[in-house]
């Protein structure tokens, strides 16, 4: 992040005297030479030549940009990402955010500085992001299955390069067995996922589970380093019998961890890893797995890591999140809720019929999979002063545009006028921009502090 953009200070989480994992500063730092043209659409053509840190550093605000428009907040950015580092070091746990939801490298940076373990992945075309990057520890939250990317990350990790994936079948086990052998020395770090009837991934019974984790023990290429699996998958909402299938299952990721354990079937020099955790369950999943953390014992015994990954939580939204995050429905009540980093800025390019306003963002440029955008402000121009629009809905997405419907008869809204919209879903918001600029504050501050680049 930029200057007026950086967390003063980190935090480390409790307990932990290692040191988190690495990214590459000067890879990261490199981003601001990147010359702005055409390929940025976020950028005005006017800026076209410059190099984005001479951009972010010249002194332009938001009414120098045009719509439509995403923006990212530096003041939210930093106090959710302070926060979040506080509350795990507080609960003993560590954090592996998931990259997905920004791929922005410049953000990642961000969170390892702040006593991250890692970041957390989906897949090979993410992980060759992160090693490009320089980042020293990853966790892939899926089952590599591709021979390629297993051979890919067998060759190419290293002590400055570690890799751990999951496994949730047999065949899983025999395929990464078949692909290694012919991949002198290659040992694979793998974690055994358990799932459940309904959700996503993961082994559905536990006695398949202990199986598995048998198989893997057994193997020749695989070493078991943990257990975990996805929460998120089973529940949508956080009423008491959304969060009972949830804590249901966290009890037997738990139970799982403890039969491995008697049965010595983890990788005797591992340090191991309990890991569950998106961003709406994670108060759950440290409730129900916290005390499996442990540190290594004079007798042998092994250290033991529960590791969350939320990743939503760095930006969050006006949505989805908002509602069903433990710090917004009240679930940590001595601890405020995540502020909203995203919004959208679209103008009126339409007002066909009385109380209709079309504007000029659409799918292409706003997500839309978690909720329709939110109205917020109402401005006559981009970075000019901002007026609270009350009653206004978005009926309609199309490709490029929205349908902002209000009240005539108390509102007035022009052509050329500018829309502030909130979002729901930054996984989805994130990956239609591949630069993105920060404002000091979205609401106070509209200097341009900082471009964020992604790598979807």
């Amino acid at each position: 992040m930029g200057k007026d953009a950086t967390i003063n200070g980190s935090v480390a989480p409790a307990g932990n005297t290692e040191p988190s994992a690495g990214i590459d500063v000067a890879m990261v730092e490199a981003l601001d030479q990147r010359e702005l043209g055409f390929n940025y659409k976020a950028i005005p053509a006017a800026a076209h030549g410059q190099t984005a840190g001479a951009f972010a550093t010249s002194g332009v605000s938001l009414g120098d940009l045009q719509t439509p428009l995403l923006t990212l907040d530096a003041m939210a950015i930093n106090a959710n990402v302070v926060q979040m580092a506080r509350w795990c070091a507080e609960k003993g746990v560590r954090l592996a955010p998931h990259g997905k939801t920004t791929m922005a490298p410049q953000m990642w940076r961000q969170q390892l500085d702040n006593g991250a373990w890692g970041i957390t992945l989906a897949n090979a075309s993410q992980l060759r992001v992160a090693h490009a990057f320089g980042v020293g520890r990853v966790m892939i939250a899926n089952s590599l299955t591709d021979p390629q990317a297993i051979a890919w990350v067998a060759a190419t990790q290293s002590p400055s390069f570690t890799v751990v994936s999951w496994v949730d079948s047999l065949q899983t086990v025999a395929l990464q067995e078949t692909t290694l052998s012919a991949v002198p020395g290659a040992v694979l770090d793998v974690i055994v996922e358990l799932g459940q009837e309904g959700g996503r991934t993961g082994i559905r019974s536990s006695a398949q589970a202990l199986e598995l984790a048998r198989a893997v023990n057994a193997s020749t290429h695989l070493r078991l380093v943990g257990v975990g699996g996805y929460e998120g998958s089973l529940a949508h909402t956080a009423d008491a019998d959304a969060l009972g299938t949830v804590r249901g299952y966290l009890s037997r990721v738990k139970d799982l961890h403890e039969q491995l354990l008697t049965e010595n079937l983890y990788a005797p020099d591992a340090d191991i890893i309990v890991t569950a955790g998106g961003s709406a369950y994670f108060d759950d999943v440290v409730d129900v797995l916290g005390d499996c953390a442990s540190p290594a014992t004079a007798d042998g015994g092994p250290k033991v890591e529960v590791i969350i990954r939320s990743g939503a939580y760095i930006v969050h939204d006006d949505g989805f999140y908002r509602g069903i995050s433990p710090f917004g429905r009240g679930a940590e009540m001595a601890t405020k809720p995540f502020a909203s980093a995203m919004h959208a800025w679209a103008r009126v390019v339409s007002a066909p019929e009385p109380g209709l306003a079309i504007l000029d963002a659409g799918k292409r440029d706003l997500p839309v999979d978690e909720g329709l955008p939110e109205p917020q402000f109402l401005a006559r121009s981009l970075g000019g002063e901002l007026d609270t629009l009350v009653g206004a809905s978005i009926s309609s997405v199309n490709d490029q545009h929205s349908f902002l419907r209000f009240n005539p008869e108390t509102t007035s809204v022009n052509i050329g006028d500018v829309v502030r919209l909130g979002l729901s879903h930054p996984c989805t918001a994130f990956d239609k921009w591949t630069l993105i600029p920060v404002l000091a504050d979205a609401r106070n501050d509209h200097r341009v502090v900082d471009l964020i680049h992604t790598f979807f």
